[in-house]
């Protein structure tokens, strides 16, 4: 058994004085198709090799009781209260959306240690809501598509936050040394196998701006008014000679930013099959301006990022990943020039902002598992 899973069985024996089921989510890196998941459109994450880990186990106190390693916070709740709690504004809402969505009704204890860092884009939550629900729902748990649904039903409606269902898809369905195409109309997947040749490497700019939420939501309701001014249902429904009916130009800019976006991801899959990075990282660059100018979702910093990014050699593209307002981009390049990358855009980015980002070498890893 892994270092990391084991530590956390020990873990949970010392705390709760029983023996726990484990499972594992990981985290994910969008390569391309941003702010597209809930207009019904395409996209192409990566589950990577960081992961959340989730140990749970009955008890007989009526109580959910939960731990964080990473925080070393713990709180509990009476099971039969969980249906009456309201959102706190903090790391055990996830953990409550999930039992509120399992209708849970017995006592559980359960300990969770995430390597996903937190508030980066690499969605730690979607992690976190899906090796929850392996978890606390034990064998008898849902899997596979309900598991996804379940877990982004958890974020919608108790988190309160309208996603799309992207994250925890690539959480439960990853593939390892390969993206996956979302179709998140039909929820149909494809594994798409990575060339070699290319390391991806997301840079966590350690900054995320607070306008980031309330803008996620303005972002969904304009993308809702431009497909009624197209009179169609979702973006996804819409063609491109149709954005001359958007009467608001700033709406015509989010709808503009959807529909090229999809376009974008079929690109870009097209390149990976032939192996052309340098063409898969211009169109990582053009996603990356369409985000910072049509859909305004960029910040300074993730800018600059991907500006020096894009300067030095080795670099076959990079973007801006995840929602916006901060987090991380991520970055194709040669993966003999990774170390120089590194010490390059460090020393630029800590020069300009006073911030020293921090890098992750990921890899497209498998998805979500039981262990125990």
């Amino acid at each position: 058994m892994a270092g990391a899973a084991q530590f956390v069985i020990q873990g949970f024996e010392a705390r709760y004085h029983s023996t726990p089921d484990l499972a594992r989510a990981p985290g994910r890196v969008n390569l391309i198709g941003e702010h597209t998941d809930y207009n019904l459109g395409l996209v192409l994450p990566v589950a990577i090799n960081l992961d959340c880990y989730a140990a749970s186990a009955p008890n007989r106190l009526g109580l959910l009781r939960v731990y964080s390693r990473n925080l070393d916070q713990s709180r509990e709740w009476p099971v039969d209260q969980i249906r009456e709690l309201h959102k706190a504004g903090e790391w055990t809402d996830y953990v409550i959306g999930i039992a509120r969505q399992l209708k849970l009704g017995h006592g559980r204890d359960l300990w969770i240690q995430s390597d996903v860092p937190l508030g980066s884009g690499l969605s730690s939550s979607a992690a976190l809501e899906v090796s929850t629900a392996l978890a606390l729902g034990g064998l008898d748990g849902v899997a596979g598509i309900e598991l996804a649904k379940l877990a982004q039903l958890a974020e919608n409606e108790f988190i309160g936050l309208p996603s799309g269902i992207m994250d925890q898809f690539a959480s439960v369905f990853g593939k390892r040394d390969s993206a996956l195409l979302i179709d998140c109309r039909s929820l149909e997947s494809e594994a798409v196998p990575l060339p070699q040749g290319a390391a991806i490497v997301a840079v966590n700019s350690m900054v995320k701006h607070q306008l980031g939420q309330s803008a996620y939501r303005v972002r969904v309701a304009e993308c809702a008014a431009a497909a009624r001014d197209m009179g169609v249902k979702s973006l996804r429904e819409a063609r491109p000679e149709q954005l001359q009916l958007i009467r608001d130009p700033v709406t015509f800019k989010r709808a503009r930013h959807v529909l090229s976006e999809n376009q974008r991801v079929l690109d870009f899959v097209a390149a990976s099959r032939n192996s052309d990075l340098a063409e898969m990282g211009r169109w990582l660059v053009a996603s990356h301006r369409s985000l910072e100018h049509d859909y305004e979702v960029s910040c300074a910093e993730l800018d600059f990022l991907v500006n020096r990014a894009i300067e030095i050699e080795g670099v076959f593209g990079a973007r801006m990943t995840g929602g916006g307002f901060g987090g991380c981009t991520v970055n194709l390049v040669q993966p003999e020039a990774v170390e120089a990358f590194k010490k390059d855009l460090a020393g630029a980015y800590l020069e300009r902002f006073g911030i020293e980002p921090v890098f992750y070498e990921v890899r497209a890893s498998d998805g979500a598992s039981r262990i125990t």
